[in-house]
């Protein structure tokens, strides 16, 4: 399917250090799209932490009949503002306000793209998100730090790659620099989710509790909640962040494809009650990629 694009669509946010920019990517025809939400996580790399990247997730996502809107956070390596900045240097409560200022603006975002206008369906949302994005989308889902609920009524489901785990097992690093993950709390996250883990990412720098850590989001959540472990999978799931991105460590094009097959197959069963997800499982049974695991 043929995939237009359009970047940036400024939003202006009272309050905000500066205007929140937004990247669209949606099908050229169609009608009631979807609409995904489509959160950067933080790496070594610029444009990755921005609108610029994750391009093998939103072209993908697009292509399916998916609108995806992906905005730049103040977190990202790309507005380089200032380090006194309250909530920097990752912004975590900023991250998901983020998104919600999107669906409050889906008028002014349809304005800017014409192509879009009557297009959206605005009762089916989702929201995915890779890394420090994983714990975005955690927050819009239900997951409260510091006590403070950021849980979005609009978005139906979300996916989670490699999000952050439990705050009793993360590293002396993350003690010192990122304490709003000390007190993380999944148990208010009720919202439908796909936990993504790779048996492989140990994320020293975050964790001591090796890969297990990233699948904290599914066990420690309650309601309806799927894992999805890919097996040799490290934190880059093979490279999702960008084409060919130096910083992957896991570089594999299928492993990249099956993590496009699963998630949309789980987006498009969560917001059109199709049974896509369990073609998909069933797929993946017959692979040596990965296994899933559910409850309810």
């Amino acid at each position: 399917m043929t995939v237009l694009t359009v970047s940036p669509v400024v939003l202006r946010i009272p309050g905000r250090p500066v205007d929140l920019q937004v990247k669209v990517s949606a099908p050229a025809e169609g009608e009631e799209l979807p609409i995904v939400l489509l959160s950067h996580g933080q790496g070594y790399s610029n444009h990755l932490s921005s609108l610029n990247g994750y391009a093998p997730l939103a072209n993908h996502y697009a292509e399916q009949g998916f609108v995806v809107l992906q905005p730049t956070h103040l977190s990202s390596r790309t507005l380089t503002l200032p380090e006194d900045t309250p909530g920097a240097p990752l912004f975590p409560h900023s991250r998901a306000e983020d998104m919600t200022h999107v669906l409050d603006r889906l008028d002014e975002i349809e304005q800017a793209v014409p192509q879009l206008r009557g297009r959206l369906d605005r009762a089916k949302v989702a929201v995915v998100g890779h890394s420090m994005g994983g714990h975005t989308a955690g927050l819009l889902l239900g997951v409260r730090t510091g006590g403070v609920d950021l849980r979005e009524p609009r978005i139906l489901a979300g996916v989670l790659l490699g999000a952050p785990g439990r705050g009793d097992a993360v590293s002396d690093f993350v003690r010192q620099h990122y304490p709003f993950m000390l007190d993380t709390d999944f148990g208010t996250m009720t919202t439908p989710a796909l936990v993504v883990a790779g048996d492989n990412d140990a994320s020293e720098h975050l964790t001591v509790a090796g890969p297990a850590w990233h699948e904290d989001p599914y066990h420690l959540a309650p309601g309806e909640k799927d894992l999805l472990t890919l097996f040799g999978a490290e934190h880059g799931f093979g490279g999702v962040s960008g084409y060919d991105v130096a910083e992957t460590t896991d570089e594999s094009p299928e492993r990249v494809a099956a993590v496009q097959k699963l998630t949309t197959a789980y987006l498009r069963t969560q917001l059109d009650k199709t049974d896509d997800w369990q073609r998909a499982q069933e797929w993946l049974a017959t692979t040596e990629l990965g296994k899933v695991e559910s409850k309810s």
